[in-house]
């Protein structure tokens, strides 16, 4: 039985297509000349029949996925984050979010973990482009465990998918009996004082900014908000409501992402003090993926700082 604690996302989801492909027949898997680094490889290994190879032609490849979705089959679209969204978008607008097929793109090498391959390579407006699309799922795991657990539920759910994934392997922060359930988020650590509000590779940072307030006295609530799309609104509600702070922390641009999202909510419903961490209207330079998130603020202390300024506005 794999063990998906100890794979980086995009490997715990290499490893689950098999499993599933051995259940759906219909599953067909696409990739754009990056099977070895989006990790569908291990699946045009076992089902080469059910595999294509699309070459360089990311728009191209939305378009097949379309195509066979109206067909009746599940594709799953693979490439890099940064041509799923950005180089593909007009494709994904017109052959999949407009009449609401069942493909499920799940894109790696998100953010700016993507490290040394620069700027061209981050993907940094991804979700904020995916959310904007009617009626598709969105969602950025936080772990390998938790990425398995969505492909199987996107497999399962009808319509379209947005699954982000990272290049490095982030730290486990759930257990072999977590479940994802679509549109919920998952309370890691529970507070009175603020809640911190993350998705992805910052929810491990956030459990870590959590337990650096802890000797302050401070009591702050995690929040795993992994379903960008449908949001968990009433346990955004909750937190304003029962903590009176929020902090949202992505490895994304501030503009558009989850911190966006989640601003709508409260603004709407229960005004509070907030706090955001997030990529400042910028393009990362080129680095290893643990100096760029220093470098660019996306760092346990930076979401520290940010609950304590924001709890100081309460």
């Amino acid at each position: 039985m794999t063990n998906y604690a100890e794979l980086s996302t995009r490997d715990a989801y290499g490893r689950v297509l098999v499993e599933l492909g051995e259940k759906y027949k219909d599953i067909v898997v696409l990739d754009a000349d990056l099977s070895r680094s989006t990790m569908t490889k291990y699946f045009g290994e076992k089902f080469p029949q059910r595999f294509i190879q699309c070459g360089l032609e990311e728009q191209n490849m939305m378009s097949i996925a379309g195509g066979l979705a109206a067909s009746g089959k599940i594709p799953f679209a693979s490439t890099f984050a940064v041509f799923a969204a950005c180089r593909a978008f007009d494709q994904v607008r017109v052959c999949i979010a407009q009449p609401k097929l069942n493909v499920k793109v799940v894109a790696t090498h998100g953010g700016i973990t993507v490290g040394e391959d620069g700027a061209s390579h981050h993907a940094i407006e991804d979700l904020a482009l995916y959310c904007s699309l009617p009626g598709f799922n969105v969602v950025v795991p936080a772990d390998g465990i938790e990425t398995a657990e969505a492909v199987k539920a996107a497999t399962a759910t009808t319509g379209p998918f947005y699954i982000r994934l990272g290049r490095p392997k982030f730290p486990a922060v759930n257990d072999a009996n977590y479940r994802f359930n679509l549109g919920k988020s998952l309370m890691l650590r529970d507070g009175k004082d603020a809640t911190i509000i993350a998705c992805g590779v910052m929810v491990s940072k956030a459990l870590e900014a959590a337990d650096r307030l802890a000797p302050q006295g401070v009591e702050c609530r995690v929040v795993n908000m992994s379903t960008l799309k449908p949001l968990d609104e009433a346990a955004i509600i909750n937190a304003a409501t029962q903590t009176g702070a929020i902090v949202v922390a992505e490895e994304h641009l501030l503009q558009g992402g989850l911190g966006s999202r989640v601003a709508q909510v409260v603004v709407r419903e229960k005004p509070v003090p907030m706090g955001f961490v997030a990529i400042n209207d910028v393009y990362a330079k080129s680095g290893k993926p643990d100096e760029l998130l220093q470098k660019y603020g996306l760092t346990a202390e930076a979401i520290q700082q940010a609950v304590n300024v924001s709890m100081a506005k309460k």
